[in-house]
């Protein structure tokens, strides 16, 4: 009775001692090391779609982009990684409820005696049957189990967020390509368009040579200005090669050329979208979710750490039945239910060392989240920046495009008429025709900073799972991601 006093004073005393060193933190919301702006520079009026692409209104885009959501490798093994953190999260999980455990056994023994009085040889048989059953539970007296499943069940919801963050660059991507090809075709159209053009006016020249009204020079001059025309379709037909494969690439499938397409031509602007509040696009944004949620699972982890310090009580039930015939297995059993309780005395500081890189990894993902909300801002503010002063940009290539088609045509009318300052004009033509390539240029970067802005302010939507790998011939759209908030 002494000792048994004396060693429930020793445990108290453990416990006591090991519950004052041993606090949980807190499990709220990640807290930015920096004030959130109450709103974003500049904005539009109209909401952007969550399928942010159908702003364009272009249904070329719109059915590669489906392709891509089903048919990309990449975003595929995005799917299998969350399916993975899934399944992990459901194993945490498991801890928090009994387990069941199932044994049986037989055996067959042979015994063989001399009988020195019948001098023969006996053989006896032995059978034994068994089976058992054991059930073990273990108490979450301070929420260990519970907080390393919330750990595992963010970083699961984190990669559904990752999943989304994927889709939208994929989408960006995709999209950038797409029109980076339109305007390369636009480019090969109009340098054609400059080829016939000095053509002809080099079988005028040339004319005109012959008839003594033009220069030698100004014939050589004409040729040149043709093969620099031939030049620019020889740098730009690979461009269109390339981008044919990337687009390839972005949908999953053989890298080969597109379908003939018909003649396409850049789109128009779509009005500005709303920016939104900055405070509401943290929680819309998926890459910045999957941040907060890490730095979350973090904290759990933290809170799961401290608390291994603490003691451990678990219950386990065991039933056996034994016998010499499996008719007779069930008629006699044997029960027994223990109470298990540890706790950790000494472990060569291996706890308290796990407490602070738990403690450390947590910063990590706070900080890493902050950064990542801090570019986030910057790359939409970079993009309305771009956006503001490209639309002025393009306005000036317009009116100097106007003025250029004046000179032109002002210089070859008197280079006509008079003969002379052929110079003047083929220099004032190769201007002219340059800056329309650069106009065309100047409107797909445009583009480009529209998509980039998309994709800066771009939710999640429903993701359609791909089909089953090793079935490709399988329907997309099978399934549905919830996004889990």
């Amino acid at each position: 009775m002494r000792y048994a006093k004396l060693l429930s004073t020793v445990l108290i005393g453990i416990l006591t001692l090991t519950l004052a060193g041993c606090r949980s933190p807190s499990q709220g919301d990640a807290a930015l090391p920096f004030e959130v702006p109450a709103a974003f520079s500049t904005g539009g009026v109209r909401a952007l779609p969550d399928q942010w692409w159908t702003a364009f209104q272009d249904e070329r885009l719109n059915a590669l982009e489906a392709e891509a959501l089903t048919g990309n490798l990449s975003l595929r093994a995005a799917w299998n990684r969350l399916e993975q953190a899934r399944a992990s999260a459901a194993k945490q999980g498991a801890a928090l409820r009994p387990s069941i455990d199932m044994s049986a056994d037989a055996s067959r023994e042979a015994r063989e005696a001399f009988d020195a009085l019948l001098g023969d040889e006996r053989r006896s048989y032995t059978t034994n049957v068994g089976f058992g059953l054991m059930a073990g539970y273990e108490l979450d007296l301070w929420g260990r189990l519970k907080k390393t499943h919330q750990a595992a069940a963010q970083n699961a919801q984190a990669s559904a967020d990752d999943l989304q963050a994927a889709a939208v660059s994929l989408t960006a991507e995709l999209a950038n390509a797409w029109y980076q090809l339109v305007e390369r075709q636009g480019q090969l159209r109009l340098i054609d368009e400059q080829i016939k053009t000095n053509r002809d006016y080099l079988d005028l020249i040339t004319l005109q040579f012959r008839q003594g009204q033009a220069s030698a020079t100004d014939v050589l001059q004409q040729r040149q200005l043709v093969q620099s025309n031939r030049a620019n379709r020889l740098q730009v037909e690979p461009s269109i090669t390339i981008l044919e494969h990337r687009l390839a690439l972005l949908t999953g499938k053989p890298i080969g050329p597109l379908p003939v397409l018909s003649p396409l031509a850049l789109p128009l602007l779509p009005p500005l979208p709303q920016t939104g509040v900055p405070i509401d696009w943290l929680r819309r944004r998926p890459d910045l979710r999957a941040a907060e949620r890490r730095v979350t699972a973090a904290n759990h982890a933290l809170g799961a750490a401290i608390v291994d310090r603490l003691p451990r009580l678990s219950i386990s039930l065991r039933a056996d039945t034994n016998a010499d015939k499996t008719s007779e297995l069930f008629d006699n059993w044997l029960a027994a239910l223990a109470g298990n309780l540890t706790a950790p005395i000494l472990d060569g500081g291996r706890r308290r060392a796990e407490v602070r890189r738990s403690q450390a990894a947590r910063d990590e993902a706070l900080n890493a989240y902050g950064q990542t909300v801090l570019a986030a801002f910057k790359e939409v503010e970079d993009t309305l920046v771009l956006e503001q002063k490209q639309d002025l940009y393009i306005r000036s290539l317009e009116a100097q495009l106007e003025l250029s088609e004046l000179a032109t045509e002002q210089t070859r009318e008197n280079y006509m008429r008079v003969g002379k300052n052929f110079t003047r004009y083929i220099t004032t033509l190769m201007g002219h025709q340059n800056l329309q390539r650069t106009v065309l240029s100047a409107r797909g970067r445009l583009i480009e900073y529209r998509i980039g802005l998309y994709r800066a302010i771009a939710g999640s939507w429903s993701l359609p799972a791909p089909a089953q790998d090793g079935d490709r011939s399988a329907k997309a759209g099978a399934g549905r991601l919830t996004q889990e908030r």
